[in-house]
């Protein structure tokens, strides 16, 4: 069951959903907004071999000014927020259509699950034959929180569980 903005103010209230900072009016009926960090990463190879623990990255601190996607760019970006989602709650992470109608694509893989604590790194992807500029703070995407029909008997510790920050692929411990 998808959760209510009365539903996620009482579990915040309650201390049981954490989502640091919260503005009030982020929240909306069925989800909250979440907000552009500060940090961006760009990788910097010239071919990314999924194995390699060491891909070059470049990291860039949004300046006041913004930031200038170029066309058919990608990155990889933070939520300003710190979320801590119990373990009988997950989320889905979806970008916001004012900037999907832009060209402005934006993912995180799709699914939270239960029991994750962090930043959310998203995907960003230029679509759009010109740059896009973006803004520090600016509502970057939504997430729509449900309820699971018991609590998780393995909640999320994975390899992103803590993460701050625009955070890279981890694939590479797959192959341990």
């Amino acid at each position: 069951m998808i959760l209510s903005d009365r539903s996620v103010r009482e579990l915040i209230s309650k201390g049981e959903l954490l989502i640091e900072p919260l503005r009030e009016e982020n929240i909306q009926a069925s989800s909250v907004d979440l907000t552009l960090g500060s940090e961006l990463l760009l990788y910097r190879a010239e071919c990314v071999d999924i194995k390699d623990s060491h891909i070059p990255v470049e990291r860039i601190n949004i300046p006041e000014e913004g930031f200038l996607i170029p066309p058919k760019a990608f990155l990889l970006a933070t939520t300003e927020e710190y979320i801590k989602l119990p373990e009988d709650i997950t989320a889905f992470v979806e970008g916001r259509s004012s900037l999907g109608r832009l060209g402005l694509f934006i993912e995180n893989a799709g699914w939270v699950d239960a029991g994750f604590e962090g930043q959310i790194t998203l995907e960003l992807y230029n679509a759009n034959n010109c740059p896009i500029r973006i803004y520090k703070g600016v509502r970057i995407c939504q997430i729509v929180l449900a309820r699971l029909d018991k609590k998780a008997e393995r909640p999320y510790r994975g390899k992103y569980q803590g993460q701050k920050g625009a955070t890279p692929s981890r694939i590479y411990l797959d192959f341990g």
